[in-house]
């Protein structure tokens, strides 16, 4: 399951939420990417997010696997709207 998001904030995923997502990514147990212009990483990796260097106004894709495909990227969209991010 995925969905494209469009990032909101100014400066971009930068390395306040993009930690915060991936501490909110890392306590589910499903295999969840982050994919942005062609490359895709593990939403879990902050490393990985920080090094595709999302700006404003770029449509990233959230893609999970697994069994709880639907509230883990329920749970991530909220937490990408609660960071300003979305």
């Amino acid at each position: 399951m995925e969905k494209k998001i469009t990032i909101k904030d100014e400066a971009g995923m930068h390395a306040r939420p993009a930690s915060k997502l991936a501490q909110q990514a890392a306590k589910y147990d499903e295999d969840i990417k982050l994919t942005y212009n062609g490359k895709t990483v593990d939403l879990k990796s902050i490393m990985g997010i920080m090094s595709l260097g999302v700006p404003q106004d770029a449509e990233i894709t959230i893609t999970v696997l697994g069994d709880e495909e639907e509230a883990t990227l329920d749970a991530l969209v909220k937490a990408l709207k609660d960071l300003e991010l979305a």
